[in-house]
């Protein structure tokens, strides 16, 4: 089995839930700096996909796959995006080419909630057949909507790869916290300011709503796709729903409704100053994706998340507080104090 982006929030548990499975004989992990970290029956290749020189390697990593899990991702630079484009977008063509020149028998892509059209009237949950057209505010649903032409695209040249789309929500675990951190608060945010005391009122951007999920709960998914016989999508996320009110109990704050303008004004200056890395693509892309139905990748794959979308919070919140990490560099841990 190949793994890339091996070495991020999702490849770790992905390589990690891989190398647990009797009926996998090998793991291959790549990504763009070989990690310290050494698990069993798990090797490591560096492979820039944004990098055109890459290619042969990559053709040579994937020649003898029985499956391919394709998870590698660049969420910054925000104020780049030609330079996610190159990694997002045409690393992922480059992977699928490598697949195709191969015929490895399955392609495992890593899609996401991210990639959906704004959901319905009433927020009902929404199954796979939903809309991908993503938020044109956001590069990276931008992206990810690209992605799943891209992924039509191949599933009607190439019928003898089976085609998995994984759509999960936003996936947290204590491991990753740091890195996400980093990514959408930045490096200098102190992890102890994340308290309930220090936050008695919390403030809530009207209709707030979105669905998280445990990172090795999705892990736990992909390792089903890979060895059950399935196409096509499959929406992941745990229950509850995350609302205002569930946040201010986790805070122990009360949530304050404030104008969802203000709010994106507020990131909008401070992504303009680069005081923060997080776009305000994001937020409005946050206000607009609809909640998932899992129905089928519970029928499909017999999946159950074993976290609750609360245990995934309080795992991130405790990450963030203490600086963990792991070692590898996406995920190196650092505490601010």
């Amino acid at each position: 089995m190949v793994v890339t982006g091996a070495t991020g929030n999702v490849g770790t548990s992905v390589v990690r839930a891989l190398a647990r499975r009797e009926e996998v004989g090998s793991v291959l992990g790549l990504a763009r700096r070989e990690p310290g970290l050494r698990l069993p029956g798990v090797e490591w290749a560096a492979v820039d996909l944004s990098l055109d020189g890459d290619g042969p390697r990559l053709d040579r990593y994937v020649a003898d796959a029985d499956a391919v899990v394709h998870l590698a991702w660049r969420f910054q630079p925000t104020h780049d995006p030609v330079k996610t484009w190159r990694t997002n977008v045409l690393g992922t063509l480059r992977v699928c080419e490598a697949v195709a020149a191969a015929r490895v028998p399955a392609l495992v892509c890593a899609s996401s909630v991210g990639a959906y059209s704004p959901g319905p009237e009433g927020g009902a949950p929404v199954s796979e057949a939903w809309p991908t057209h993503g938020w044109p505010g956001a590069a990276y649903s931008r992206e990810k909507a690209y992605l799943e032409r891209v992924l039509d695209t191949f599933e009607r040249d190439h019928p003898q790869t089976r085609v998995v789309r994984m759509r999960p929500a936003f996936l947290f675990k204590e491991e990753a916290a740091s890195e996400q951190r980093r990514i959408f608060a930045g490096r200098f945010l102190p992890g102890q300011l994340v308290r309930p005391d220090l936050l008695p009122l919390l403030p809530e951007p009207a209709g707030l709503r979105f669905q998280v999920l445990h990172t090795d709960d999705a892990a736990d998914a992909y390792v089903r796709a890979v060895l059950r016989d399935v196409r096509g999508a499959f929406n992941l996320a745990a229950d509850p729903v995350v609302d205002a009110a569930l946040l201010g109990e986790l805070f122990d704050a009360r949530p304050v409704r404030v104008p969802a303008g203000a709010v994106r004004g507020a990131l909008a200056a401070a992504w303009h100053l680069r005081l923060a890395p997080a776009s305000p693509g994001l937020f409005d892309l946050l206000r607009h994706i609809p909640v998932m139905s899992t129905e089928r990748a519970r029928e499909e794959l017999d999946w159950r998340p074993e976290a609750s979308s609360v245990e995934a919070l309080e795992a991130f919140l405790r990450g963030v507080r203490s600086g963990a990490g792991d070692d590898t560099a996406p995920l190196a841990g650092r505490r601010v104090a």
